[in-house]
């Protein structure tokens, strides 16, 4: 059992805590816990702009024109899923986007080291232009055969699977998110109907 004289240090100690003192800091501890975000209260993080927000969601409520306190915080709600929708895909959009990157930096590195001046002999390296040659399409070709076709689906689906023999646990827990924001929104917008037909 603790002792009056060891509560009493407890508290003292307490007093001193080495918590966040600043707002910024305070603002920054709250979300300490958070994993990735999707399920997260805060509508709007720090990188989305409030103002965006707040004019999509003036939009929303323009369209439905909520009468009731009822309808207001399902319009609201609304709201609410559809800008998680659109961080959903934004997500997705930059995952790809950052695999597709990492994918042209691979191929210009390894472009560059096949025909790079520095690398070849003087004897090698008409040999090695004769061998890069711009194909009819645009497309670069060696002399195995193509490098690469500048086909944006072929480079999406190499930039997801990548992305997912990185990490299939993201691509499964954003699918997850996201189809549970859908089944959310398609909800709210029967409850809303529902209310508006009485």
């Amino acid at each position: 059992m603790t002792s009056v004289r060891q509560l009493e240090a407890n508290r003292q100690n307490a007093l001193k805590g080495t918590g966040p003192k600043t707002e910024n800091g305070k603002q920054r501890s709250r979300r300490n816990a958070l994993r990735h975000g999707f399920t997260a209260e805060t509508i709007v993080e720090p990188l989305e702009n409030p103002e965006e927000y707040r004019a999509f969601e003036d939009a929303i409520v323009s369209e439905y024109l909520p009468q009731t306190p009822v309808e207001q915080e399902l319009v609201h709600r609304l709201a609410s899923l559809f800008w998680r929708l659109r961080r959903a895909t934004s997500i997705e959009t930059g995952l790809l986007r950052m695999q597709g990157e990492i994918l042209h930096a691979f191929r210009s590195s390894r472009q560059n080291a096949e025909t790079s001046p520095e690398d070849a002999t003087p004897e090698a390296l008409p040999v090695a232009r004769a061998n890069i040659r711009q194909g009819a399409n645009g497309e670069e070709e060696g002399q195995g055969g193509r490098w690469h076709v500048p086909e944006p689906s072929r480079d999406i689906a190499i930039s997801f699977l990548r992305l997912a023999n990185l990490d299939s646990d993201i691509v499964d827990r954003l699918s997850r998110y996201e189809s549970g924001l859908w089944r959310q929104l398609v909800q709210t917008i029967f409850v809303l109907q529902t209310l508006k037909r009485r």
